[in-house]
């Protein structure tokens, strides 16, 4: 067994490596829940058999060690070389590659039941939701709002409330299905979505939008036109630059393509049932749905809702919208 579980634990370090070199695209559900099925059945091993299997070893040896005071002292004997106690200590010892199998199993299912059905962290990587998230981010996603899903295969458990426009949601980039992306919802199923001349409009209503101070960009150091969006009950900030042009260039093949209509001043989009239109918050320096098209509901993760570290700005802690 030692062999046998050195050779996994490698394989799992092995695969750790060549993600983290960039050899492979890694997959961090699916790892977790290898390292619990594995670790879980390495714990009812240990308590099914391995433990039980020390607990005799050392009540044979207290037997024996009995057996063996009580031949020695009929001799006369009364001194006996060995300390019983710690040998039976040592064979109750767990051995190493139980440790690191079958106890680390109660701290891999806690993070593994935390992170698939509650609550997920993430780290934003990008400026694509400048200013309402930095680069460095560290953020929570709410993994239940939208209905409870199966870890890796993301199939819907529970219905739970529908994404609401506004949310800031994580999702699987349709593209690369391995990636999660994160956005800001601006068209739910049956929705007509228009920006034109950087104007957000959802079924031919304009969402309501007013000039705030101009936004300094500590990376790019320049200042960017700020602007406050309401849609619904959220209330957020986007931004714009006034060099880029209004309308949307290398937009890909995506499914229901047909759906939009691009011009030189934006797109029109009319959301297909069961999918989702997302968009930056920092709108000019964003691709997505304009670019790649609709998110389907499978490809959802959950909802960003709070930023609980940044090591840059401990300011930047607390929730959002």
């Amino acid at each position: 067994m030692q062999t046998l579980t050195a050779a996994v634990l490698a394989a799992f370090a092995g695969y750790a490596g060549a993600w983290y070199l960039g050899y492979v695209e890694g997959n961090f559900a699916l790892l977790l829940f290898l390292a619990t099925v594995v670790t879980g059945l390495y714990w009812l091993a240990e308590r099914l058999y391995f433990l039980p299997a020390r607990r005799i070893a050392a009540e044979r040896l207290e037997v024996s060690a009995a057996r063996r005071r009580s031949d020695l002292a009929a001799q006369g004997i009364t001194h006996i070389d060995g300390d019983v106690a710690q040998a039976r200590q040592r064979l109750l010892m767990q051995p190493w590659w139980l440790d690191w199998t079958a106890g680390l199993f109660p701290v891999i299912l806690a993070v593994f039941v935390l992170r698939s059905f509650l609550f997920e962290p993430f780290k934003i990587p990008s400026g694509s939701m400048i200013p309402t998230l930095l680069v460095g981010d560290l953020i929570l996603v709410n993994k239940f709002t939208y209905g409870v899903r199966l870890p890796v295969l993301n199939t819907k458990l529970t219905e739970g409330t529908a994404p609401q426009r506004g949310d800031v949601m994580v999702f699987r980039y349709p593209p690369q299905p391995n990636l999660d992306y994160i956005k800001r919802v601006v068209g739910v199923p049956g929705d007509e979505v228009s920006y034109m001349n950087k104007q957000l409009a959802v079924n031919g209503q304009p969402v309501p939008k007013t000039t705030v101070p101009d936004f300094f960009d500590e990376d790019a150091m320049r200042y960017f036109k700020q602007f406050e969006e309401v849609v619904g009950t959220k209330r957020y900030r986007i931004l714009n630059d006034d060099n880029a042009p209004a309308f949307v260039s290398a937009a890909m093949n995506f499914p229901s393509k047909e759906n939009c209509r691009y011009s030189v001043e934006g797109f029109v989009c009319k959301v297909p049932q069961g999918h989702y239109f997302m968009m930056g918050d920092n709108r000019d320096n964003s691709a997505d749905s304009r670019v790649w098209g609709f998110v389907p509901d499978r490809n959802i993760v959950g909802r960003a809702f709070f930023v609980w570290m940044n090591f840059g700005s401990f300011k930047r802690i607390g929730a959002f919208e």
